[in-house]
C-alpha cells in the first residue's frame, strides 16, 4: 500500500539556520522552497538519497507546526510515505480503523496531494501520505 518513504519532517523555528546546516553541513542539495499558505509553513526539500528532507517554519504561532514548536521544540515532525493513488490508501487506512486528520487530500508543497494520519493511531508518529503531482 505505501511505496518509500517521501520525506522526513523537521520542524525549525530558524529556517535560515536550519537551512545552513542541512545544505551547508551536512551537503544536502535544495530543490524545491515555496510558503505553503495553507499549511501555514515555508517549507524547503532537501535531497537526501531517493527521499528528501522537508525543512518546516511556522508562518505563525497559531499555525499547527507552530505550535508544535511551541509544545515540543525542533526536531522531527512527521514521517512522509509516498503512494502512487492517494483516495484508495485513505479508504483502506479508514476501514482499517486508523484515524485520519485529512478525510479527503489538500493541497501539499508542489502540488502534490497530502493527507495526515493522527499519531494516536501511528504509535505517536504523525504521518503523513502523499501522491507527488505529476513529474515530481
Amino acid at each position: 500500500m505505501l511505496g518509500r518513504i517521501d520525506h522526513i519532517g523537521v520542524a525549525v523555528e530558524d529556517l535560515d539556520a536550519a537551512l545552513e546546516l542541512y545544505a551547508n553541513g551536512l551537503k544536502m542539495p535544495v530543490v524545491h522552497r515555496e510558503t505553503v499558505e495553507e499549511q501555514g509553513v515555508e517549507a524547503i526539500l532537501l535531497d537526501v538519497g531517493d527521499g528528501h528532507v522537508e525543512l518546516l517554519a511556522p508562518l505563525g504561532p497559531d499555525t499547527p507546526v507552530g505550535k508544535y514548536l511551541a509544545k515540543k521544540g525542533p526536531g522531527i515532525h512527521h514521517v512522509a510515505y509516498q503512494v502512487e493513488a492517494i483516495e484508495p490508501v485513505l479508504a483502506s487506512l479508514r476501514a482499517t480503523g486508523m484515524r485520519l486528520i485529512d478525510e479527503t487530500p489538500r493541497i501539499g508543497i508542489r502540488g502534490s496531494k497530502v493527507a495526515f494520519v493522527h499519531p494516536a493511531s501511528t504509535g505517536g508518529v504523525l504521518t503523513e501520505i502523499v501522491q507527488p503531482a505529476e513529474g515530481h
